[in-house]
């Protein structure tokens, strides 16, 4: 099965809009890209080497009790707009698809 980046884009778009128009976003904010493994045999230190020679910053959270493990990749100090997290967030579901892993949303800190 193919993955639906259209459909991505359009939620990304959607909840940026929500976001914004509830609360507001920050002009400058790190934002957080959740990756979660496709499969047990899939392995976060391949992908992680590779978002990190593509900017992210990277860190595997496996002892959060509420949620199986995933990594999370970071874009620090970006300019919020919808586009701009897309940009990302496409960047990073390419990489994740290529390693057994697929997006499992976003957030911004900061």
């Amino acid at each position: 099965m193919s993955h639906d980046f259209a459909s991505q884009r359009a939620e990304t778009r959607a909840t940026y809009d929500e976001m914004q128009a509830e609360h507001g976003l920050p002009e400058v904010a790190d934002v957080d890209y959740f990756l979660i493994a496709t499969s047990e045999e899939a392995d976060w230190r391949p992908l992680a080497e590779a978002l990190t020679l593509q900017g992210f910053d990277c860190q595997f959270i496996d002892d959060d009790e509420d949620q199986a493990p995933y990594l999370m990749a970071t874009l620090p100090d970006q300019a919020i707009s919808a586009d701009g997290i897309w940009i990302g967030e496409e960047t990073a579901t390419r990489t994740a698809l290529e390693h057994g892993f697929a997006p499992d949303g976003w957030g911004l800190e900061g």
